[in-house]
């Protein structure tokens, strides 16, 4: 499907929305209800991945509610990848957004968000992404000391940018799928395919389709709120360590695409800067958690990734083990692994991740 741009086609939403739903009856109806305000400039795809408990019926009597703005679609189990595939696939909105079902959007800030969009649709010069803020929605914090991933005093406000003004984040600063809306052409041009069955893959949605983007707007809301708190989810540490093939997996892909795609990537130097930094960052991930496992194989599987980097690229390599991050993580020995422990800690309390 090709989306036209000066203008939405009457058969057109502003906004589609995919919420990925696997045993998602507990929690599922609270993303709904929060994106229902947006009335029918918004389409709520609910993709149910084969759950086994009310997940499909949940979505069906939404659909049924409302039949202008939400759409139920079944599949059998794919896994978070699988489900953003299909909303992607079934996507007729100018832009695409994806909300997990166990999280939720701010209403005040959603109109804001469509405000946004609605001027930009309008636009010959279409925009590429959209940035607004998230927030750590941690179990058992206060609402006032709540984690706000804010880009204020970062990326400019009330007008349009390209990378040159995006290459100014600092390490450790990076926008996740809770922080962008897309518009909906730039995941077609990519050709995104999220891998099936594999935990983590947010991590190649906001790195892959980085290629294409040109034009981008930050808007100042705390829009996304990102729940944190059920023992079973995929960010508790605990989890990331046992799930640590699927890390590397992403991983993998991540360092294939930035190595293969190179030569495109660094015709724009801010962009692969940004690209480079955030890889850093996913790479960092995996070695921790490798670190944090501590076992013979968990270590083996730390050296066959430095390895792996070095076969694919010795400029990359060289980069990575020079870069702070990079440095503290591949030291060797008992001791350096201690430091990188030290330091995954600071950086978890730094972003109050679980």
């Amino acid at each position: 499907m090709l989306f036209l741009v000066g203008g939405l086609m009457p058969d057109m939403k502003l906004l589609t929305v995919a919420i990925p739903c696997y045993n998602s009856a507990e929690y599922m109806a609270n993303a709904i209800e929060s994106l229902l305000p947006g009335g029918e400039d918004v389409e709520i795809i609910v993709v149910d991945d084969g759950s086994h408990d009310d997940t499909l019926k949940i979505a069906k009597e939404y659909e049924q509610k409302y039949p202008a703005i939400v759409r139920a679609i079944h599949q059998e189990n794919g896994g978070h990848g699988a489900a953003v595939n299909t909303g992607i696939d079934n996507a007729t909105g100018l832009y695409f957004k994806v909300v997990d079902s166990d999280d939720h959007v701010d209403t005040e800030a959603l109109e804001k968000v469509l405000d946004t969009l609605r001027y930009f649709s309008r636009e010959d010069d279409p925009l590429d992404m959209l940035i607004s803020n998230f927030v750590y929605d941690k179990v058992g914090i206060p609402e006032e000391e709540k984690k706000v991933i804010s880009f204020e005093g970062v990326l400019p406000e009330k007008f349009v940018f390209d990378w040159e003004i995006a290459s100014r984040f600092r390490k450790g600063e990076y926008m996740l799928m809770h922080s962008v809306i897309f518009r909906t052409q730039i995941l077609l041009d990519t050709g995104l395919r999220l891998p099936e069955h594999t935990f983590y893959v947010d991590n190649i949605f906001v790195f892959e389709p980085l290629l294409h983007v040109e034009r981008m707007y930050y808007l100042n809301v705390n829009f996304y709120r990102y729940f944190i708190g059920r023992d079973d989810q995929s960010v508790n540490e605990a989890v990331m360590i046992k799930r640590v093939d699927q890390q590397l997996a992403v991983n993998y892909r991540m360092l294939d695409f930035f190595t293969d795609n190179s030569e495109e990537i660094s015709l724009n130097e801010c962009r692969a800067k940004y690209m480079y930094s955030y890889l850093e960052i996913i790479t960092t991930v995996s070695i921790v958690l490798l670190i944090l496992d501590g076992s013979d194989e968990a270590l083996e599987k730390r050296k066959t990734l430095l390895n792996y980097i070095y076969s694919k690229s010795k400029r990359l390599y060289a980069k990575f083990r020079l870069g702070i991050i990079g440095s503290v993580m591949t030291l060797p020995g008992k001791t350096g692994r201690m430091i990188s422990i030290e330091a995954y800690k600071i950086t978890q309390k730094f972003y109050n991740f679980n």
